[in-house]
């Protein structure tokens, strides 16, 4: 395992914690959630609708630091069994519980105790038994081989500096015919100075790789059907609105933020949130 990557997860992780940590702990009870103003890298253009966030435990919807809505537009059953990779404070786990009923089962992946905890503490205001959360990294999931039927992720897999690594996980943990649908961040030409910082890999933009290496990495694992199935490409204010609202972000130094603020400028219609699907061949 290299050190950059180590160093990049600790980064990311430490970064994450620490913004989750600045939030209120969830509401318990039958209180409804408000809709709180969601922060975090482009999450208010993931996609959600009103009528998830408000029935949704608070902190659930605060903590989350997406791109899209990946369950929204997956395939979910009742019975599936459901990964999320990198789950955070667990929005698509509740959401995708939902999908899969009793007789279904998600399992969420992530690495960052505060976030674990939060997820565990929203699945319990929900009253929920099919869902859990294992304590993991990407790169080597703690996840039988072909046991999964789903596999959804939202704005994570961009934060690996060992992208081929997960890609093999994924093929590895679906099951045959099991199918992948995720959102992530994807870019064109990005600069060196901002793939070189590992502060910058929680801007969720340091770590994106182009859209055509994404597809071929998933490719070459063996998977198939492997496409785009809709973009969402960034204008300026959608850029500069995303940093300026993340918790994340607000943690990084100003050498850092300056950085950020050159790189939205540089990148408009260069970078985009991507819905990006895959399936494990039968």
């Amino acid at each position: 395992m290299s050190t950059k990557a180590e160093e990049i997860r600790s980064e990311v992780s430490n970064r994450y914690s620490e913004a989750v940590a600045s939030t209120p702990r969830t509401r318990s009870g039958s209180e409804p959630a408000p809709a709180p103003v969601r922060k975090g890298s482009f999450v208010d253009l993931a996609g959600y609708t009103g009528e998830e966030v408000a029935s949704l435990p608070e902190s659930a919807v605060v903590d989350s630091f997406g791109c899209g809505n990946p369950v929204a537009f997956s395939g979910l059953k009742p019975g599936d069994v459901v990964l999320d990779l990198g789950s955070g404070a667990g929005i698509d786990l509740l959401l995708a519980a939902r999908k899969v009923g009793p007789s279904g089962r998600v399992i969420g992946v992530d690495m960052t105790d505060e976030m674990i905890s939060r997820a565990n503490e929203n699945i319990r205001a929900e009253n929920l038994t099919n869902v859990e959360v294992r304590k993991g990294i990407i790169e080597d999931l703690p996840i039988e081989s072909a046991s999964v039927d789903w596999i959804i992720s939202n704005c994570v897999i961009n934060l690996s500096p060992e992208k081929p690594k997960v890609f093999r996980e994924i093929a590895r943990v679906l099951k045959p015919g099991g199918q992948m649908l995720v959102s992530d961040i994807v870019a064109n030409d990005m600069p060196e100075e901002i793939v070189a910082n590992a502060a910058l890999y929680v801007s969720c933009v340091a770590g994106a790789i182009s859209e055509e290496l994404y597809l071929y990495g998933l490719r070459s694992v063996g998977l198939t059907d492997v496409t785009v199935r809709g973009r969402l490409v960034y204008d300026a204010n959608q850029i500069e609105s995303a940093y300026k609202d993340s918790k994340a972000l607000s943690l990084l130094s100003p050498q850092d933020k300056t950085m950020l603020d050159e790189l939205a400028r540089s990148m408009v219609g260069k970078i985009w949130s991507a819905k990006i699907y895959a399936r494990k061949p039968d």
